[in-house]
């Protein structure tokens, strides 16, 4: 199982992903494919993605049963923690600042 999830992404890639897989809601993809279609799919996002952010989580035999990739700016960021993949925020910008 692969979930894709794409943040103020251009028509055109959006298109280009819902004709792989299944938009199961507005910008959030899924499908099932091999390691190989996974990183091809990836690689389009990579390219068309322009000032929109991506996120791509699929199954693994890991600790945790998955793995994920992000990309574009985000308050998330993907931290290694002894081979533990975790998440750190950012703190919100000050609007009065």
């Amino acid at each position: 199982m692969m979930v894709i999830v794409v943040e103020n992404a251009p028509p055109r890639l959006r298109g280009r992903l819902a004709v792989w897989l299944l938009e199961i809601r507005a910008g959030v993809y899924v499908g099932d494919f091999s390691a190989k279609a996974r990183e091809m799919i990836w690689r389009h996002v990579e390219c068309g993605l322009e000032d929109g952010n991506a996120v791509m989580a699929w199954s693994a035999r890991n600790e945790s049963g998955f793995q994920f990739r992000t990309l574009g700016a985000n308050r998330r960021m993907p931290v290694d923690f002894d081979g533990l993949e975790l998440v750190s925020f950012f703190p919100v910008e000050d609007a009065k600042s």
